[in-house]
């Protein structure tokens, strides 16, 4: 399996994952100049409406193994400026630039075909 197929199926599997703990996809793959965001996603949990629900921006960094270190590794500085520019053009496009958001990295691990672990690490970084 190629990169951009382990990428691609590591978000997929993302994709699952969240919904499967009540999130609401709201995007995939949103691209502006400044970078791209993998998921944005609102995390409906403990009975909150709509309007109340954090937005969440998740990164997926999916690896096959540990040997170049955690995929959240891949996650540094100047990358989160990236994906924190990005959610901004996102929140004033929704016309929503002041939301309740966090920034998550959700590490797919894939070391054999038919095998998924997960790590979701919450609130990874802040703006």
């Amino acid at each position: 399996m190629n990169r951009k197929a382990l990428g691609n199926s590591g978000e997929d599997a993302a994709e699952h994952y969240l919904r499967e703990r009540g999130y609401e996809i709201l995007n995939r793959n949103y691209r502006t100049r400044l970078g791209e965001i993998d998921i944005i996603a609102r995390e409906g949990r403990g009975g909150k409406t709509s309007a109340d629900a954090s937005l969440v921006f998740v990164e997926v960094k999916t690896r096959r193994s540990l040997c170049c270190g955690s995929p959240g590794e891949a996650v540094n500085y100047f990358k989160q400026q990236k994906i924190i520019a990005t959610a901004q053009c996102y929140l004033n496009m929704v016309k929503q630039p002041e939301a309740i958001c966090r920034f998550d990295v959700l590490e797919i691990y894939m070391p054999v075909p038919g095998e998924i672990r997960y790590n979701h690490i919450k609130n990874a970084f802040g703006r």
